[in-house]
């Protein structure tokens, strides 16, 4: 997350629009979208900025919104704390009961469960698989898979719990597995608030 000094440094005077992100991983499969979309976020002034949680929107609207340097915005959020982010975004005077289709008219798009989930749901477990394959980490997998609390789940919700199981995988997996998307197959939530800005 970035620090308070980050925020006042002036870093983010130039944006002319920013992604607000729950962590690093949503900002990296964001950019790698952004690349194989073939659009140069850096040139356009636009910055994804991952917060830390969730929880901070708070303090990213206030900086960044009407209240603050008044640049475009986006977001990407997973299900879970869509909650937090509507109420931020009524909060900062973006809106009011804001329901679903009210957020995305805002830009701020909300993945079915998570990232992971959305894009495992898009490329499949096997295509998921190549690239944990790809990353080393297959066998990791194979043993993870054999744990008797998900012997019984679904391939893909082994993927998705295993994704987040160390520290760095999750981060390292998203650009790798935006990477492998066809790119008629990305997640809506994804493509829209790139769109967006």
């Amino acid at each position: 997350m970035l620090a308070k000094a980050d925020l006042d440094s002036g870093l983010f005077v130039r944006a002319r629009a920013v992604v607000l992100v729950e962590g690093v991983s949503d900002q990296l499969a964001l950019e790698a979208l952004a690349v194989r979309r073939g659009r140069n976020l850096a040139a356009e002034r636009v910055s994804v900025v991952p917060m830390g949680g969730a929880t901070n929107i708070g303090t990213f609207l206030n900086r960044f919104g009407p209240q603050g340097l008044d640049v475009r915005l986006a977001g990407l959020c997973d299900a879970g704390e869509a909650g937090d982010f509507q109420r931020a975004l009524e909060r900062a005077g973006l809106g009011s009961n804001l329901s679903r289709a009210d957020m995305e008219g805002l830009g701020f798009y909300v993945c079915v469960a998570d990232l992971e989930d959305e894009l495992i749901r898009s490329l499949g477990a096997a295509a998921v698989e190549k690239v944990i394959d790809a990353q080393g980490d297959l066998e990791s997998f194979r043993t993870f898979q054999k744990q008797p609390a998900w012997r019984g789940r679904t391939n893909e919700e082994q993927l998705r719990r295993f994704l987040g199981t160390t520290a760095g995988r999750k981060i390292q997996s998203g650009a790798l597995l935006v990477d492998a998307l066809d790119l008629s197959q990305v997640p809506r939530p994804l493509d829209g608030v790139l769109a967006h800005v």
